[in-house]
């Protein structure tokens, strides 16, 4: 019996042991949860104290979703634009890569392919190893809409991937006779009269609205650059070869013209090119085929042939391409223009005042491949102030000719940051 009790009062003792230490182990537990509640309250409290003293009159809800995203996006823009810059792109790029500014070649030139139509893995490759300041597209390289846009818009993704500018994409786009697209079946872009029934008509207008026309088309196939329009002045009744594209004899009627069509390519986002400097409306010859002479003087060029560009510049202008026709009454030998420092930076830079781009007409002309190789020809374009060297007959050898040059100290590297800083300012980041 005594073990009986021994043995209960040993199981009571834990349970009244419990029961009569219970309420202090409850009173540990709650007073750190009470202090530690205190303390977030005493936190929370001087949190909402200070938002209030710096925070100041209460934005509506609407004001801030109204006006927050428009801030943010203004701000972004202005950081992208800050973020790059011409003289900040042109500072990143090799030396290599900014003679390669200077060059608007054609596709096939640029991969080796006989006919190009798409944009595949071998253009990609091709602009990663020389990426050129632009592509000029002809009517074999254009078959419909479709395959255009998709050629056009794969390629610029190409630029952008490389150096993160949209190279110039370009095509002579004139009306009339000279026509890549308008006209075709496989376009919307109806065809259009020859510029100099445009100008007998005596409305300026229609040039515009032609300008426009063509401008919307290019734009949406992805073209940035039309090479139009022409801006000579038909001064030699006998000449044949911008007979049926110039708008006319008359200098101020061919500005006025002239304009009104720049301004419709413009509308639509398109650069546009005044040609032929300084004028092939007076030459008998055909650049195309061999050497092309004007006989006019300084004093009727500057009254005549002159003036479309000269109001051209005056309208902002953008590119100017420079012809390949001889003046020997202005230069006083037989170069043609586009390799004539006396004509492209004397007259053209200093005299009528032009700081855009100024590209050769195609080098691969006879009047250029008769008497120059493509090294000497594209240096010498440059030399005389030209920044953009036009279809070389060899593109090869006219870029390592320029690279060789400023390597070997012809030309100064300064020469060549000159022209890449004019082809960025037209040109999108």
């Amino acid at each position: 019996m005594d073990e009986k009790v021994r043995r209960g009062r040993s199981r009571r003792a834990p349970g009244m042991d419990e029961k009569r230490h219970a309420p202090h182990r409850r009173g540990r537990r709650v007073l750190p949860v009470v202090f530690a509640l205190a303390v977030l309250a005493a936190a929370a409290a001087s949190c909402f104290f200070f938002r209030a003293l710096n925070a100041g009159p209460e934005i509506p809800r609407e004001s801030s979703v109204s006006v927050e995203p428009e801030t943010m996006q203004a701000e972004s823009e202005a950081a992208r634009e800050e973020a790059v810059t011409p003289e900040m792109k042109i500072q990143e790029m090799t030396l290599e890569e900014k003679v390669l500014q200077l060059f608007m070649i054609t596709p096939e030139a640029l991969t080796g392919v006989s006919e190009v139509y798409v944009a595949s893995d071998t253009t990609r490759e091709a602009v990663h190893n020389r990426p050129v300041g632009g592509i000029v597209y002809f009517e074999q390289n254009l078959k419909d809409e479709e395959q255009t846009k998709d050629m056009l818009t794969k390629t610029r993704s190409y630029f952008r991937e490389r150096l993160g500018i949209d190279p110039l994409l370009g095509v002579d786009e004139e009306g009339g006779q000279v026509a890549r697209i308008s006209g075709r079946a496989e376009f919307a872009l109806e065809s259009f009269p020859d510029m100099a029934e445009i100008g007998a008509s005596e409305q300026p207008e229609r040039a515009g609205e032609i300008g426009s026309r063509i401008g919307v088309c290019l734009s949406e196939l992805g073209f940035n650059l039309d090479f139009a329009p022409v801006a000579d002045v038909l001064t030699n009744p006998e000449n044949t070869v911008v007979a049926r594209r110039s708008f006319g004899s008359d200098p101020a009627q061919v500005s006025e013209f002239v304009n009104a069509y720049a301004e419709g390519l413009r509308s639509q986002g398109i650069t546009a090119v005044l040609k032929h400097f300084p004028g092939h409306g007076g030459t008998a010859g055909d650049s195309h085929d061999g050497y092309a002479q004007t006989d006019r003087s300084l004093e009727q060029m500057r009254e005549a042939e002159f003036v479309p560009f000269r109001e051209g510049i005056e309208s902002g202008i953008q590119v100017i391409m420079a012809g390949h026709i001889s003046a020997p009454s202005v230069t006083e030998d037989e170069l043609p223009a586009s390799l004539s420092y006396k004509m492209i930076t004397e007259i053209l830079r200093e005299e009528l005042g032009f700081d855009g781009v100024i590209i050769t007409d195609a080098m691969n002309m006879g009047a250029i491949t008769e008497k120059y190789s493509s090294s000497e020809a594209a240096v010498k374009a440059i030399e005389a102030g030209c920044d953009m060297i036009l279809m070389p007959e060899n593109f090869e050898e006219a870029y390592q000719g320029v690279l060789d040059s400023v390597r070997q100290g012809r030309l100064t590297e300064e020469r060549i940051n000159q022209s890449v800083m004019r082809i960025l300012e037209i040109k999108d980041f």
